[in-house]
């Protein structure tokens, strides 16, 4: 695999979805978790979103339960959970893992492309991946990077 643009993801209907849909746009991609303490940031990724769609940008959700099980088992409440509580209405897909021998494709090829501090592997909810609009991966910021904190980076690449 090149680029993100390679992958298929599963939405949250079980329908599968080339993310070469989304070629030509910078995208930010995160693991989410709807009962962690960082959801909060589902707010700002929700403004950043509403500032820059326009321009290109994509913010794509994938929920994750791998850390604490912080995530509904049912996929249908994490949707409705978004939308109510931050009016989430960037693209939500399908919950995944992120790491392990089941980690879905797009993120084992995401972490190889970055790594995080000390090991690739994903430590937490949230964490975040810039992509070009070419489909490389630029960076990654930790769970706790405020969505604000990106906004210099995406400019850059809007």
């Amino acid at each position: 695999m090149k680029n993100v643009y390679d992958f298929t993801v599963k939405k949250p209907n079980g329908q599968e979805q080339s993310l070469s849909d989304y070629e030509g746009k910078p995208m930010l991609i995160v693991n989410t978790a709807s009962k962690c303490g960082l959801t909060p940031q589902f707010k700002g990724l929700q403004e950043m979103y509403d500032e820059y769609q326009e321009q290109g940008l994509e913010i794509l959700g994938f929920p994750c339960g791998q850390f604490n099980d912080q995530e509904f088992d049912n996929i249908e409440e994490t949707t409705e959970f978004c939308q109510l509580n931050y009016g989430v209405s960037f693209p939500m897909f399908a919950k995944i893992d992120v790491n392990g021998a089941k980690a879905d494709p797009l993120f084992t090829f995401l972490k190889e492309q970055k790594g995080g501090v000390l090991t690739k592997d994903i430590k937490w909810n949230f964490t975040k991946f810039l992509v070009d609009r070419n489909g490389q991966v630029v960076k990654r910021y930790a769970p706790t990077t405020e969505p604000e904190k990106i906004k210099n980076d995406l400019v850059k690449l809007l």
